[in-house]
């Protein structure tokens, strides 16, 4: 089964992300080594929110994954929710 994150970002989101980029970086490159995550990104330019790609993750997973993610703790995501994704 295949989930997708969506977060929506604060408009000043390119101004304040500086500090915490690396680190929410890290964690999505970690996911996909544990082979959790297959496709990630920004949407829009300039980029107005993400999605992330899960494969293998329970929803709780990936919400855990959200609440720990330097980006929601710092308040720089809006609004975030999770879709199941039904891949023909």
């Amino acid at each position: 089964m295949h989930y997708i994150l969506f977060y929506e970002y604060v408009k000043d989101m390119l101004d304040r992300r500086g500090p915490y980029r690396e680190e929410h970086l890290a964690r999505i490159a970690r996911e996909r080594e544990r082979g959790h995550v297959t496709l990630a990104g920004a949407l829009g330019d300039p980029p107005h929110g993400a999605a992330i790609v899960f494969q293998g993750a329970e929803p709780e997973a990936i919400e855990s994954f959200v609440r720990q993610d330097p980006y929601v703790r710092a308040g720089l995501v809006s609004d975030w929710r999770i879709d199941p994704w039904n891949v023909v």
